[in-house]
């Protein structure tokens, strides 16, 4: 008899570069070697109490379903939230919010309703790698624009719209940016928005990161405060970053487009509801003061310049970020994903060792991000300075 076979989508199914070497980081652990996880956005900053105490407080009976779009007073607070956002533009509606598992599930859900099989969104390489993986899902093709590291990754809106094609429906970027740590200014997202405007393509905003900017002050600018783009913007965002809450896996997504709404909701009532539990807790860290943020944004801003000065004082320049806590470095190496099995299976600094995502999965363009790495300077300082050192030591002892 013959043996079943997998489909194309899933043979084909590109992996994480965030996460496709744990095993090897498992493997080195289990021989005693201490691995600093550089390779995901997982800080090692407090949960807000707010958000940890709303756990504890549950006690409900029954653990039930919430509805398909999230709590009606969780979005409530969510659409307040979104005032500072806005400024000047109409606020945000609670029925324009879709509450989902993560800002993933808000990605699966915009482009699932915008894109039909064989259709293309553009997005800027290095981009954010799950961009790729749930367009394969939905079999759904991702275009590359390019930018490039002595332009300090800055998106030319001539060249968006000259890689627009008649499968082009949507333009997916996010700012502040995940791997760069580029922030959009109004006027570049002004003139991205004008290329979505002229060619009709929606403008699919990643804004998890969107207090975290350290050269500047006050939030990032947001496409939801541009004037007559409803019909074109939509917004992903999440609790995960934001609070330093990466496991409770609630995002949601934001458009003033009746249609993409409603399109999104019945995706929502497909996988019934998101969490009910967590919820709570989103809804709770909303209530989290400013002062924590402002703590936070330092603690990043502090890591972010001792992690760059490291790097260039072992020889490895790299575009300083303005935002999110990435940054991608280019290695004096030929091949970044041998590099960085190198520091998992065959390296230590004194029983220690660094687990670094290589850059070439941020990229569409084969070739590309070879010799690059993403690092997520998500430890403190002193530990940051431990991981350049053991950068230096691995660079000194890798062959190739």
């Amino acid at each position: 008899m013959a043996a079943p076979t997998l489909s194309t989508r899933g043979r084909t199914a590109p992996a994480s570069p965030i996460r496709r070497l744990t095993p090897l980081a498992d493997a080195a652990k289990a021989r005693g070697i201490t691995v600093h996880h550089l390779n995901i956005g997982q800080p090692d900053i407090a949960t807000p109490k707010e958000m940890v105490e709303a756990y504890r407080r549950f006690d409900d009976e029954v653990l039930a379903y919430a509805p398909s779009q999230g709590f009606a007073v969780y979005r409530e607070k969510l659409a307040r939230y979104y005032d500072a956002v806005v400024g000047e533009q109409p606020a945000i509606e609670p029925d324009q919010i879709i509450v989902t598992a993560g800002g993933s599930e808000a990605l699966l859900f915009v482009v699932g309703s915008v894109c039909d099989p064989g259709d293309e969104i553009l997005v800027c390489e290095p981009y954010y790698t799950n961009y790729a993986g749930f367009s394969h899902l939905l079999s759904v093709n991702v275009k590359p624009v390019t930018t490039r590291a002595e332009d300090g990754f800055a998106i030319d809106p001539a060249a968006v719209a000259a890689a627009v094609t008649p499968k082009t429906k949507a333009l997916v970027l996010p700012s502040p940016g995940n791997p760069t740590g580029l922030v959009l200014s109004r006027a570049q997202l002004e003139a991205l928005a004008a290329v979505c405007r002229e060619h009709g393509l929606y403008f699919v905003c990643d804004e998890v990161y969107r207090e975290f900017v350290y050269d500047g002050s006050g939030l990032a600018p947001s496409i939801l405060a541009l004037p007559d783009f409803d019909d074109h913007a939509i917004v992903i965002d999440s609790v995960s970053k934001r609070y330093s809450a990466c496991g409770a896996r609630v995002g949601n997504l934001v458009t003033r487009n009746p249609e993409v709404r409603d399109a999104a909701l019945r995706f929502a009532q497909a996988r019934l509801s998101p969490a009910t539990v967590d919820q709570y807790a989103a809804m709770a860290a909303l209530d989290t003061p400013a002062s924590y943020f402002e703590d936070v944004i330092e603690r990043y801003r502090e890591r972010r310049d001792t992690l760059v000065s490291g790097l260039r004082r072992i020889g490895v320049d790299t575009v300083t970020p303005q935002g999110a806590f990435y940054l991608v470095a280019p290695l004096p190496v030929k091949d970044s994903d041998a590099f960085c099995r190198f520091l998992l299976d065959d390296f230590d600094l004194d029983g220690e060792t660094v687990m670094l995502a290589p850059a070439s999965g941020f990229y569409a363009t084969p070739g590309l991000g070879q010799n690059e790495v993403r690092i997520a300077y998500v430890l403190g300082p002193q530990k940051l300075e431990r991981c350049v050192s053991i950068l230096e030591a691995a660079l000194k002892a890798f062959d190739g």
